[in-house]
């Protein structure tokens, strides 16, 4: 009987836990988007998705710096995160010029608190669409859902 209540007294306390400490941001009601995530200690993964089921934005929080490099020649639009000012940057594709399906997709890092990281990546299918997921990008919150990231190596 101890070892049920035990049981039972853990999974009240992190669903206690799951319900003040949500993973993902919060979408604006309007978006028409659902998170997909996967939280682990190090990282929690969000990933919108349509009601067609089609990824088109994702965002990874991380303690660890991605050390990801993006290149200036690769920028494009001046825009914030969670409150940050950044850039977004065309996906680089060796080299190549950017072929035509990858004309609406962008890329960022972003530090938003000390020693936490934000990669987002946008997969517009237009460029319409494209303007309209920078600006919903604009008005995520990552700093409470990356609050219960560890700085495990």
């Amino acid at each position: 009987m101890k070892t049920v209540i035990a049981v039972g007294l853990s999974l009240f306390s992190f669903a206690a836990w799951a319900q003040t400490a949500p993973a993902c941001p919060t979408l604006p009601a309007n978006a028409g988007l659902t998170w997909e995530q996967r939280v682990d200690a190090s990282f929690i993964t969000c990933k919108a998705t349509t009601d067609d089921g089609r990824q088109v934005l994702n965002v990874m929080l991380t303690a660890r710096d991605p050390r990801i490099s993006l290149e200036r020649r690769l920028r494009e639009e001046e825009s914030t995160f969670s409150g940050e000012k950044m850039y977004w940057y065309r996906p680089n594709l060796g080299g190549q010029e950017t072929l035509p399906a990858m004309a609406s997709r962008r890329i960022a890092v972003v530090e938003y608190d000390d020693d936490r990281y934000a990669q987002v990546w946008i997969n517009a299918a237009s460029p319409e669409e494209l303007g309209s997921l920078i600006s919903l990008a604009r008005q995520l919150d990552v700093h409470s859902a990356g609050a219960q990231l560890s700085a495990g190596n």
